[in-house]
This record gives C-alpha cells, sequence and structure tokens, in this order.
C-alpha cells in the first residue's frame, strides 16, 4: 500500500481547505469537500458523533493529503449498514490512490467498525467514481432520482453497495 488512512484532526484544517480549494475543477458538480475553516471545524464536530467515520487518505512516502472517505449515517441493530462517501484531491485523482484508501476504509468498516453493508450513491455521468465502486467490487441495485442536492440542485444518483460477505469472498480470490 502506498496510502494509509488517518483521522481527521484540526491540525490537518489548512491543508484539507488548501485541497478542497485546489481541486474545485477535479470535482465538478459532483461535490466538493469542506472548504473554511468553519466547515473544517462543522465535519470534525460530526465525526465526533456515533454515526460517522471519517479519514483522510495519506500518501506514506511524503505525507501528501491524496482524498477523504467518510462514512455516513452508520445505522446498528438489524442494518450493520452505512453510505460510503469519498473524493480524490488533485493532483493525486487517477494514481489508484482512492482505490488502495478505500480498500483499507472497506477492510475497517467490515473488520473493526463490524458493518455489513456499504452504500455509495453516484451521479450517473461520474465515470470515474463509478469505475472505482466496480472495481472493488460494488454492484449497482438501483437510480434514486433526485436524491441528493448538490450545489444548488437535485440530482440523480445510481446507488451501488457491497456486503460483508461479497468483501471477504472478493479478499480470498
Amino acid at each position: 500500500m502506498r496510502v494509509q488512512l488517518v483521522k481527521p484532526t484540526r491540525r490537518h484544517a489548512a491543508e484539507l481547505v488548501a485541497a478542497a480549494k485546489s481541486s474545485r475543477t477535479l470535482h465538478g458538480h459532483f461535490g466538493s469537500a469542506p472548504q473554511t475553516p468553519e466547515a473544517i471545524a462543522a465535519y470534525l464536530a460530526k465525526l465526533k458523533q456515533p454515526q460517522y467515520e471519517g479519514w483522510l487518505v495519506v500518501e506514506m512516502e511524503g505525507g501528501a493529503l491524496t482524498g477523504m472517505i467518510n462514512l455516513n449515517e452508520i445505522v446498528r441493530g438489524g442494518c450493520q449498514g452505512a453510505y460510503m462517501g469519498y473524493l480524490a484531491f488533485a493532483p493525486h485523482g487517477g494514481k489508484g490512490y482512492m482505490t488502495e484508501g478505500m480498500t483499507l476504509a472497506i477492510n475497517e468498516a467490515f473488520g473493526p467498525l463490524k458493518l455489513h453493508r456499504l452504500e455509495a450513491n453516484i451521479q450517473p455521468g461520474n465515470t470515474a467514481s463509478i469505475a472505482l465502486v466496480k472495481r472493488l467490487g460494488f454492484r449497482r441495485e438501483g437510480l434514486s432520482k433526485k436524491y441528493l442536492k448538490i450545489g444548488g440542485r437535485w440530482r440523480d444518483h445510481e446507488r451501488w453497495a457491497i456486503l460483508k460477505e461479497a468483501w471477504r469472498a472478493r479478499k480470498k480470490n
């Protein structure tokens, strides 16, 4: 692995703001990372709640911030599932760092966090993100019309999911 997962803290704030701002073109209308110190503070406060987990994807050689991954709305009880959100930072997109980071995050989700299901909701035109989840073994489950409001507009999203059993079977092969 060329990356590691790091829990975000206040000491990452300036680097995270700079990475988010420099990646606006890369993200387009697909989403964005927190871009102000206030937004970072709100993000860090959210991660203290039990229904959220988040990591920064950091290059092991050099320590560059290459992306971020979140598990949102973790549901316990009979569900044991979460929504997975993620994004790469420029200029690191397309280099495989997110595949490695997501692998680590999924291992955490299905290991220590004891989740059973992860779902990623992706806009149909986001071909890089769809390719990423396909590479990791997620399966398309359907389309949700006007599912999330991003950039001031309600946008359609494809639902992609993976179960713990599928992840473990994939790792054995």
